[in-house]
């Protein structure tokens, strides 16, 4: 039997990678969160360095990560990180926060985004968004469930089609929209934190929530083709990409609308697509969010069910959620489960005042420590296996490193504020999962597991 007839390739391309990656980021929160920001900045010339450094902070992130990603390819991503740098415990706990809240609520997101847009095409009576969200869950678990291939296809499809619609959208915002008339001045948020830092701070939180996602390209390297050479190229062509669509987007939000204008916006593609479009651009909205959407939704189920995936390989007592579907590519039971613990989340949202804000509240806490962690790891795994193989490594080690933990550490500290209650429910959640710690696995399993 020859050696390509006993061993799986994995089958993802830098192309589908980036395809990913771009797919998760570039999303609904460019539509929603620039008038938050707007309003924790003074000028234009703050609001446009806000989102400069927001793509700098993703820059120095991707490359942490390209070097993980490269050095310890895994299906795992940042559960296989954690426990390799700080032990099989807190890999448990992370397991637990991203089954719980991290992963899951921002599936409830975006499907509750891609819910209020779809009512409005197709109106489904009274709880018509929380019925589209849990509807489009569903359709795209299924999806997922047929296989890795199938789930990538629509993925590259729906990331162009992304692409292509908000190159539209700037367009016409540059060449056929006139700037609005002069609206009343409307201050900046200064009470956020109750100084320059606090308000600053705020507005990075907004900001790395509309870069949200990009992290998740770390649950693909154990299904690149050669994940030495193409999780940095990953990474780095889609932070680029990235950077330079939000960039556009906002110089054509404040040409249009100025920085009073766009901070009074409730809804800033809405305003935008009807001066370029008239009614029709209500309309022509609705559709490109909900295909934006179901692009992130579709992204971050697949990326999302592979941390069960690698739960149930590395703790017997849920090895259930350790099999892997050969025939499709993809863990079927942990998708299932993903979905099953996304439902109830659907229905908390539905019944709050609003699900977006409830979602974010409960995720951003919670995702920003464990990101500090995994920062931390890529010191020091270099300082437990100095002699690994590195076929990336990251620029100016250790500075760059310890400026993402400090970044991540601060936004820790931000959004836990800007929740209020919903970030304390989320560390409620963390700290349920305590009783993970008890359990115990094989010696020869962590032998195995930090080569």
């Amino acid at each position: 039997m020859s050696a390509r007839a006993i061993t799986r390739e994995p089958g993802l391309s830098v192309i589908d990678g980036v395809a990913m990656l771009v797919g998760v980021v570039i999303g609904v929160g460019i539509f929603g969160f620039p008038p938050l920001v707007a309003q924790h900045a003074d000028n234009t010339v703050v609001y446009i360095g806000l989102w400069l450094a927001g793509g700098l902070v993703m820059l120095v992130g991707a490359l942490c990560y390209a070097e993980l990603g490269a050095g310890y390819p895994d299906r795992g991503g940042e559960y296989h990180y954690l426990n390799l740098a700080w032990g099989r415990q807190v890999s448990l706990l992370f397991a637990w926060a991203r089954g719980t809240v991290i992963q899951t609520g921002a599936i409830a997101v975006v499907a509750f985004i891609y819910g209020d847009y779809a009512q409005r095409l197709l109106p489904l009576g009274e709880y018509g968004s929380a019925w589209h969200a849990t509807l489009v869950v569903l359709a795209l678990t299924a999806l997922n469930v047929l296989g890795t291939y199938e789930s990538k296809r629509l993925q590259v499809l729906f990331t162009g089609i992304t692409l292509l619609a908000l190159v539209t959208v700037i367009l016409a915002g540059l060449l056929l929209a006139e700037p609005v008339a002069d609206v009343a001045p409307a201050a900046a948020d200064a009470d956020a934190g109750g100084n320059l830092a606090g308000m600053l701070g705020m507005g990075m939180v907004f900001v790395l929530l509309t870069y949200g996602g990009w992290n998740e390209a770390a649950y693909l390297s154990g299904e690149l083709r050669n994940p030495g050479r193409n999780m940095s190229r990953v990474l780095l062509i889609g932070t680029l990409v990235v950077t330079g669509v939000y960039l556009l987007a906002n110089l054509v939000f404040l040409n249009i609308f100025s920085l009073d204008g766009l901070r009074q916006s409730s809804a800033i593609g809405a305003d935008l697509m009807t001066i370029v479009a008239g009614p029709w651009g209500g309309v022509l909205l609705s559709v490109l969010i909900c295909i934006t959407a179901i692009s992130t939704l579709n992204a971050t189920i697949l990326t999302g069910s592979r941390v069960y995936y690698a739960l149930g390989r590395d703790v017997p007592q849920l090895s259930m959620l350790g099999a892997w579907n050969d025939r499709a590519a993809t863990p079927v039971r942990a998708l299932l489960v993903q979905c099953l613990i996304t439902l109830p989340l659907l229905l908390f949202g539905a019944l709050s005042e609003n699900g977006v804000q409830s979602m974010v509240a409960y995720t951003a806490p919670v995702f920003w420590l464990f990101m500090c962690l995994t920062a931390l790891s890529l010191l020091r795994l270099r300082r437990r296996n100095p002699d690994r193989a590195r076929p990336f490594s990251v620029p100016l080690y250790p500075l760059l490193p310890l400026l993402f933990a400090a970044s991540c550490l601060g936004l820790f500290w931000s959004s836990t504020l800007y929740a209020g209650v919903g970030a304390l429910l989320g560390l409620a959640i963390l700290a349920a999962g305590l009783p993970l710690l008890l359990l115990q696995r094989p010696a020869e399993t962590v032998a195995s597991g930090s080569n």
